[in-house]
């Protein structure tokens, strides 16, 4: 790489997450997983490694995507999570492209196309989310019928999206409700693949009877879902409110904490590419926006707003301490340091030392957000096992 900031992703601990994932949650046949926004930006090259550890479906958000996969791997039946336009279907069947249908006039021109071979279909359910899918039972009977008829399409899938955990509120158990109801006409035995359960709800609830397959996202990424209630007095004020809140509603029971050991495969680092001694009353960065309070070092990291890092991260690590960064810029960050501190220094943004976890947390961001940030045009380096790759994606 030619500048020195680029995100490290370790493949090893991916393939554990995923089965780890396997082994807690095994009554599923199939694992879909997730890997929209360039696998949330830690790049499609992982999905091999994902595939290895046992997931046995690829979902996305667009066809574009789904094309970008096929660089990688040609076998994988993948699923366009959003409807694509009708005159890309060949492209789909061409490449084993899974699609998701959502309303009436979409199927029914769907079907008077004349496919060239199989393609395979996934209905969407609006259980209560209002963004995609269809919420009148006459017409999901109805599409359910004409797909089932029309030659070359194969219904393989149906689903819904969960906008709750369910642990603080009855929007899972209405989702649940209202997704029984829409479904109730279709016989789900002649479906292979019954989806319902993200990430969140995967580790928040137990299987649903009906479903046979569990959309895997962040929770491969690292992060289990488990809720911490902690002991002290404010806890247990919490927990008795919640209870009323739980009986009152006549909520199902949920899964607050969870021993799932997954970890984060995601860090970043850059080096110290330049070193300036500052005096007490100096000011750092544009406007002006720091005033130095006493002599010491400016260190010049290259890695600024262009790629997601802001002076709201707080702080770099640099030789087993925290330094404050004091001013930002488009493409370079300016960091209060010490003597300690030498020129090409490695520098750690996110990693071992600054979690993902606390940069979420000083942002006000969740993780989903918080590896959107990490542009495209940091390089990624994999690491698996011995070997070193680097991408540019």
């Amino acid at each position: 790489m030619y500048r020195k900031t680029y995100v490290e992703i370790d493949e090893q601990i991916l393939e554990n997450n995923v089965k780890k994932i396997i082994k807690k949650y095994n009554q599923y046949q199939y694992y879909i997983g997730v890997v929209k926004n360039n696998a949330y930006h830690h790049g499609i090259k992982i999905i091999n490694t994902l595939i290895e550890a046992g997931v046995n479906y690829l979902a996305v958000s667009s066809l574009e995507e789904a094309l970008e996969v096929r660089k990688y791997n040609r076998d994988i039946p993948v699923l366009i999570l959003e409807p694509i336009p009708l005159e890309y279907i060949d492209d789909c069947v061409n490449n084993n492209i899974t699609i998701t249908v959502e309303n009436k006039d979409y199927v029914s021109n769907l079907c008077k196309i004349k496919l060239i071979a199989q393609l395979k279909v996934h209905i969407k359910i609006d259980s209560g989310m209002n963004r995609l899918g269809l919420k009148d039972k006459k017409e999901v009977q109805e599409i359910y019928e004409l797909l089932k008829k029309t030659k070359n399409i194969f219904l393989e899938g149906i689903y819904t999206h969960l906008m709750t955990s369910g642990v603080n509120d009855f929007y899972y158990d209405k989702q649940i409700a209202r997704f029984k109801e829409l479904i109730e006409g279709i016989d789900l035995t002649e479906i292979p693949i019954v989806h319902v359960d993200r990430s969140l709800t995967l580790v928040k609830h137990e299987k649903l009877d009906f479903t046979t397959g569990v959309r895997m996202g962040i929770v491969m990424f690292g992060f289990n879902g488990s809720s911490k209630w902690g002991t002290g007095l404010k806890a247990k004020l919490r927990m008795l409110k919640r209870n009323r809140f739980i009986k009152k509603h006549h909520i199902s029971p949920t899964i607050l904490e969870n021993d799932l050991q997954v970890k984060p495969a995601f860090k970043m680092y850059s080096h110290v590419l330049a070193l300036r001694k500052v005096s007490k009353d100096e000011v750092v960065g544009y406007n002006a926006s720091y005033k130095v309070k006493e002599d010491g070092y400016i260190a010049t990291i290259p890695c600024g707003y262009a790629d997601g890092v802001t002076k709201d991260f707080k702080y770099v690590f640099i030789k087993n301490n925290r330094y404050e960064i004091v001013a930002d810029s488009s493409d370079m960050l300016m960091v209060l340091v010490d003597e300690k501190v030498k020129i090409n220094d490695k520098v750690e943004i996110i990693g071992d030392n600054i979690t993902i976890q606390e940069v979420c947390q000083r942002l006000g961001k969740n993780s989903y957000q918080l590896f959107n940030l990490i542009q495209n045009r940091v390089v990624r380096v994999y690491k698996n096992k011995d070997e070193c790759i680097e991408v540019k994606y």
